[in-house]
């Protein structure tokens, strides 16, 4: 199957190359994408709105020749862009994975309270981070990760996610790979009726599976994040 992986704040495309290997020695081919503004530490983010990243992955369904059923990867914040994606090509989406994350509701934002004069929005400082973030990253590994990382484009934090009318997207088949917050805690959030798995609460036909390590389980983790996202698309 296709798969098009979507990377949260800060990354672009190349963070999953990691977790490819594990995707095509199952068959797959996967895609993985870069974001507006996301191209290079130069480039300009003034103009680029939340639209625009999910503009983009909706462009990448379409790239996919032949109307062929897709699957749907998003880390983090690209949870939102992969939800926002299949509600406009709920026909063409077979799974969704979200990687440490969920689906937004309407409206919702990562980051409403970010001032609206930030541009680059800038990986913070480690010590800003929860512990729990931070978990499998050596000091090798958050290096790496520091060099690497591109600021997000501020109207992307602020901005909220806008759905559409057609509900097939709750009827999509969904898996969350929880990764610092474990199954059982998102389960009874979502029996408390906790906002921020709302929209989960909402899907038809979803799992969650534990992967315990921190946010960034295609660094601590990749090969086994890899096989993680094999057996939910063999479900």
């Amino acid at each position: 199957m296709d798969i098009i992986l979507v990377p949260g704040f800060w990354l672009d495309g190349s963070a999953w190359d990691d977790v490819v290997p594990a995707l095509t020695t199952a068959g797959h081919t996967p895609h993985a994408v870069t974001l507006p503004g996301m191209e290079s530490a130069d480039a300009d983010r003034s103009g680029i709105h939340l639209a625009d990243h999910v503009d983009a992955v909706v462009a990448a369904i379409d790239a996919v020749p032949g109307g062929a059923p897709v699957a749907l990867v998003g880390h983090s914040a690209g949870g939102g862009l992969v939800y926002a994606a299949s509600d406009r090509r709920p026909e063409r989406v077979a799974h969704v994975v979200y990687v440490d994350s969920g689906p937004f509701s309407e409206g919702q934002a990562v980051g409403a309270d970010l001032p609206a004069d930030v541009v680059d929005h800038h990986l913070p400082a480690w010590d800003e981070l929860e512990d729990a973030d931070v978990v499998g990253l050596t000091e090798e590994l958050r290096t790496q990760f520091r060099d690497r990382a591109i600021p997000q484009p501020g109207g992307t934090v602020r901005e909220g996610h806008h759905l559409g009318d057609d509900l097939r997207r709750l009827d999509i088949p969904s898996t969350v790979i929880a990764c610092e917050m474990p199954a059982s805690t998102l389960r009874d959030l979502m029996a408390s009726g906790h906002p921020y798995v709302a929209e989960l609460a909402r899907l038809h036909d979803y799992e969650i599976v534990d992967l315990p390590t921190g946010h960034w389980p295609m660094f601590s983790r990749p090969a086994d994040l890899g096989s993680a996202i094999v057996d939910a698309l063999a479900r």
